[in-house]
């Protein structure tokens, strides 16, 4: 199994970033996928997740009408859209699917 996420980098405020996950190893298009994130000293949280059918999303408070999160079933892959980016969603984003875990991407918003 392996579960990969890539796009983290530095962005100033304001600015956007999408975010991928390429998932292989077990049956993507059956589970939900969902984004977290952790930023130091902090506990991780729930980002924005999206069904398996039918595609539903759910979203933190903190990010709703800032991100969004879509999947690519035939890609095995799920992003995550974010835009007007402000220093406090600096942390690393974590992708999770079924009980597996990537290693994480560090998203830093910073002048």
């Amino acid at each position: 199994v392996q579960v990969v996420e890539s796009g983290g980098g530095l962005v100033q405020p304001g600015g956007s970033l999408r975010l991928s996950c390429a998932a292989s190893g077990f049956t993507f298009r059956s589970y939900t996928m969902s984004w977290y994130r952790q930023a130091p000293g902090k506990e991780r949280e729930l980002v924005a997740s999206i069904t398996s059918v039918g595609g539903s999303t759910n979203y933190a408070d903190s990010v709703k009408g800032r991100f969004t999160i879509s999947r690519d079933n035939a890609k095995n892959t799920v992003y995550l859209q974010m835009n007007s980016l402000k220093p406090e969603d600096t942390a690393v984003y974590y992708c999770k699917g079924y009980v597996y875990w990537g290693q994480g991407t560090q998203v830093t918003v910073s002048s």
